[in-house]
């Protein structure tokens, strides 16, 4: 058997909804005092701030110092800068190759060989006093990466200024 329990009915509802707008009526009151009574003294300090800056004397700043100098300009011409191609990524021939692009360029060839150990990336060594022109090298052959002699001696380039050690 059932029954129908029949609640009486409490306004419950409604009580809440009165006392809702009764909370937001009362947040609008407090956020309109709120900005009432801040708004002047932001105003104020916001006028006064903008006027010290303008009104600041004008301090002229000193200039940055001259940034580095690139790399000197080559001394020598592509004719008396002598190169040595190593072959470092086991390609039979890749040194001759390369030899012939960089005599094709003007430059003059000290020899051709292999490197010891096999290379990733090709790069260009140079020893002392010819960056520039070791950097021009590369430019010309498109090479990434140029560097100081970095395992090799300068007794190991065969009077050369630089060194291509080609890379995989």
């Amino acid at each position: 058997m059932e029954h129908t329990y029949l609640s009486p009915q409490i306004p419950w509802r409604t009580a809440t909804l009165v006392a809702c707008a009764i909370a937001v009526v009362e947040l609008v009151v407090v956020v309109a005092l709120g900005v009432a009574l801040l708004a002047e003294p932001v105003s104020r300090h916001v006028t006064k701030a903008a006027e010290q800056k303008v009104l600041a004397p004008v301090v002229k700043k000193k200039p940055k110092p001259a940034a580095k100098p690139s790399p000197a300009t080559p001394v020598l011409t592509r004719a008396e800068t002598s190169v040595l191609v190593l072959n470092g990524n086991g390609t039979p021939g890749a040194a001759a190759a390369t030899a012939e692009r960089a005599r094709g360029r003007g430059y003059a060839i000290a020899g051709t060989g292999n490197a010891v150990g096999d290379h990733t990336r090709t790069i260009v060594m140079y020893r002392g006093g010819h960056e520039a022109e070791a950097k021009r090298l590369a430019k010309d052959l498109q090479v990434k990466i140029v560097g100081p002699l970095n395992g090799l001696k300068k007794s190991d380039l065969l009077g050369a200024h630089v060194a291509v050690v080609l890379g995989g």
